[in-house]
C-alpha cells in the first residue's frame, strides 16, 4: 500500500515513463480503482458529471481513411452524406441540447481540414451557440495556425482532435494523415489559447502497450488536455474494423482509471461506445474517474444511449449533471 499512497500524493506530472504507466495498468483492479477514485476526489466533486452534446454539422465524404470511421469516402458504410448544416438548424439543435441539460455543445464536420471559405460559416455557428450561454467545441480535422486563431477570436472554448492510438499502432488504422499532423494541430490549438479536447479509441485491435503509449502521449504534453475522451470502438459495418475483437470490459475501465491518475486535473470523458455498456460497467467507469459524457441519441453518426436512460442511471448513482 505504501507505493500506492506515495503515488497518490505525487504532483501533476508531464514526464511519465512507459514503464510507470504499464505498472499502473498491471495493479490489482481494486488498488487501481482506489487510487483513481482517491485522486479524483482531490480535484473534482466525485458525484458531478459534465454533460456535452455532439452534432454532426457536415456528414460523410471525408477524404481520410480512418479504419474506424463510417464517414470516410474510402469505406462502404452506406452512410448518407450531408452538406454543411444551415446556421438556424444548428441553433435549434443547440437549444434542444441545452434544454436537456447539456452545458457544452460540440459540432463536428467530416473534413480532412476546413477550407477557409467554410470557416466563416463555422465561426458564425460558434458565435450563435455562445449567445445561448453554452460552451462551444468544434472538431473539424486539421487546423492551420491562422485557422485556430480565427476560431479563438470568435470565442471557441474547446477544440477536439484525438490522437486515436499509439504512434506505433497508428499506421495500422490511418494512412492519409500522420501522427505528427495531429500533434501539430494540437499545438496550433494550444498556442491559440483554446482548451484542448484530445483522447483516443480503444478496442481497435491494439495491445495494452499501445494503450499505455497513447496515454503517455497525452499526459506528457506541456499542458494536459482539459478534456480527455476515451472511446470504445463502435464497430460499423463496411469499415475495416467491423470485425475487430471485443475489448475485455475491465480493460476499458482500467484505461479510464489510468487516464484519471496520470491526468488528474482533466475531465475524462466516457465517450463513444456507451450504447454497448451495461449500467454496471458505466458505474465502474465513473468510480474510476470518468466525469464527462455525451448526452443525446447520436454521436455524429453512431448510436448513443437515450437521454432518459442516462438520467435514470444518474438518479440511481446519485450523480448530478453539470
Amino acid at each position: 500500500m505504501s507505493s500506492v499512497s506515495q503515488s497518490i500524493a505525487s504532483p501533476v506530472r508531464h514526464d511519465w515513463t512507459e514503464d510507470e504507466i504499464a505498472a499502473l495498468f498491471a495493479l490489482p483492479f481494486n488498488d487501481l480503482v482506489f487510487q483513481a477514485q482517491t485522486l479524483h476526489r482531490q480535484y473534482f466533486d466525485p458525484n458531478e458529471v459534465q454533460i456535452s452534446s455532439l452534432l454532426s454539422i457536415k456528414t460523410g465524404r471525408c477524404s481520410e481513411d480512418c479504419g474506424y470511421c463510417p464517414q470516410s469516402a474510402h469505406h462502404d458504410s452506406e452512410l448518407e452524406s450531408e452538406s454543411l448544416m444551415a446556421l438556424d438548424e444548428v441553433v435549434t439543435a443547440a437549444k434542444e441540447a441545452k434544454e436537456k441539460g447539456a452545458s457544452r455543445f460540440c459540432m463536428g464536420a467530416a473534413w480532412r481540414q476546413p477550407k477557409d471559405r467554410d470557416l466563416q460559416a463555422v465561426m458564425d455557428m460558434v458565435k450563435a451557440v455562445k449567445d445561448l450561454g453554452m460552451e462551444t467545441c468544434m472538431t473539424l480535422g486539421m487546423l492551420t495556425k491562422d485557422q485556430a486563431n480565427s476560431l479563438k477570436e470568435v470565442g471557441l472554448d474547446y477544440y477536439n482532435h484525438n490522437l486515436d492510438t499509439s504512434p506505433e499502432f497508428y499506421g495500422e488504422i490511418i494512412s492519409t494523415r500522420t501522427y505528427q499532423d495531429r500533434l501539430d494541430t494540437l499545438k496550433h490549438v494550444r498556442d491559440a489559447n483554446i482548451n484542448v479536447c484530445s483522447g483516443g479509441i480503444v478496442g481497435m485491435g491494439e495491445s495494452r502497450t499501445d494503450r499505455v503509449r497513447l496515454l503517455q502521449q497525452l499526459a506528457n504534453q506541456t499542458k494536459h488536455p482539459e478534456s480527455v475522451p476515451i472511446n470504445l470502438l463502435i464497430k460499423v459495418k463496411g469499415t475495416p474494423l467491423e470485425d475487430a475483437p471485443d475489448l475485455e470490459p475491465l480493460e476499458f475501465v482500467r484505461s479510464i482509471a489510468v487516464a484519471r491518475i496520470i491526468m488528474p486535473e482533466s475531465h475524462v470523458r466516457l465517450s463513444a461506445g456507451r450504447e454497448s455498456m451495461s449500467e454496471e460497467m458505466q458505474a465502474l467507469c465513473f468510480l474510476s474517474g470518468a466525469n464527462s459524457i455525451f448526452y443525446g441519441e447520436k454521436l455524429l453518426t453512431t448510436a448513443n444511449p437515450a437521454t432518459s436512460s442516462d438520467q435514470q442511471l444518474f438518479e440511481k448513482l446519485g450523480i448530478r449533471a453539470v
